[in-house]
């Protein structure tokens, strides 16, 4: 794995909410040691959304970083259901766990994990809570990729491409994840935003499809567009995943492959669909950086340590100022294309 897949955490900000622990360099709280298992390591709870290649990736990272810090990461799959999730969060915190790293399900519904979580502590990786003023509180933090530029690296490589053909308007078919999640949101907007931002005239050449982050769902939902005779210059994705669905769906129809799909996530087969040519681009985000993050963040609230310590190793400290910053620590998201796609493969 290159060295580009274990780099890079930046911390944002430097405004603290008056509300937050961490302003002045006092970040958590000492909470004492946790409870053995009989190996010797420590119990840290990981409770994900849903299991699949890049929540695996995530999950390989943080046993990677855990065991030389003293624990063992013990995952629970929720299953997509929230109330399974606060029960693993519950049950941890019964077992005598001083920290529990958390997918959240729900974004909307994260308050409900801290109230789980009680006076211990919680970690939210890879999806943030919706409001972010629950990070103010000493025993919340949040590692993950800031969604607003995850987009935007689309739209900004989009823009280049139809610049270099003289095109000032895109008809684009759009594939989203999950209506309502964060990252859906904000990979939705970004891309045409970008596309705005660099002149270019973005038009739906048909609705979105919704695919829930999936691609055998992608690949079924695309392909009535491609045979319904509706011109459209791109495929944009929000993720890998339902990209490579419209990849599938356009040989199965037997489209050419003549314009641009982007995809988000650079996993495994989304770097190898780069290097082939069938996707034109995508956004890697850092499985491993936010997963030896999300136990660093967690050993230094189990060990009362400020926040922030051992993360600026991973990567340069962002100064761009956001709200709760001393609990928020950004890994960025950086774009590849069939130029760089061998530093991620």
């Amino acid at each position: 794995m290159k060295l580009k897949r274990t780099m890079a955490i930046l911390m944002a900000g430097v405004t603290c909410a008056g509300a937050l622990a961490g302003c002045g360099g006092s970040g958590s709280k000492d909470t004492g040691s946790a409870a053995s298992n009989s190996g010797g390591l420590t119990e840290l709870t990981f409770v994900m959304a849903s299991r699949d290649e890049f929540m695996s990736s995530i999950e390989e990272a943080m046993v990677a970083e855990a065991e030389p810090l003293g624990y063992k990461i013990v995952s629970q799959d929720a299953q997509n259901d929230s109330s399974k999730q606060i029960q693993y969060i519950e049950t941890a915190v019964n077992g005598g766990a001083e920290a529990v790293i958390c997918l959240p399900v729900d974004a909307d519904g994260t308050q409900s994990l801290i109230d789980a979580v009680g006076e211990k502590n919680l970690v939210f990786v890879n999806r943030p809570p919706t409001n972010y003023s629950e990070l103010a509180a000493d025993n919340v933090t949040y590692v993950g990729s800031n969604e607003d530029t995850s987009g935007y690296y689309q739209g900004e490589y989009l823009a280049n491409y139809f610049k270099q053909k003289g095109q000032k308007e895109v008809k684009y078919l759009m594939i989203q994840g999950t209506l309502g999640q964060v990252s859906t949101t904000k990979r939705s907007e970004g891309v045409i935003k970008a596309l705005k931002d660099n002149g270019i005239n973005p038009v739906e050449a048909s609705a979105p499809v919704v695919a829930d982050y999936d691609r055998p769902t992608a690949q079924e939902m695309i392909q009535p567009l491609l045979t319904s005779g509706k011109e459209f210059d791109c495929i944009i994705a929000n993720n890998d995943a339902m990209a490579l669905g419209a990849i599938e769906a356009c040989k199965d129809a037997g489209v050419e492959i003549n314009f641009p799909i982007v995809g988000i996530d650079c996993t495994a087969d989304g770097a190898k669909a780069v290097q082939d040519g069938d996707m034109a681009m995508t956004v890697f985000q850092n499985p491993v950086g936010q997963g030896k993050g999300a136990v660093i963040a967690a050993d230094n609230m189990i060990n009362g340590k400020k926040l922030g310590t051992g993360m600026e190793e991973l990567g340069a400290l962002d100064t761009s100022g956001k709200d709760y910053s001393d609990s928020i620590f950004w890994i960025p998201f950086e774009p590849v294309t069939k130029d760089n796609v061998a530093d991620y493969m």
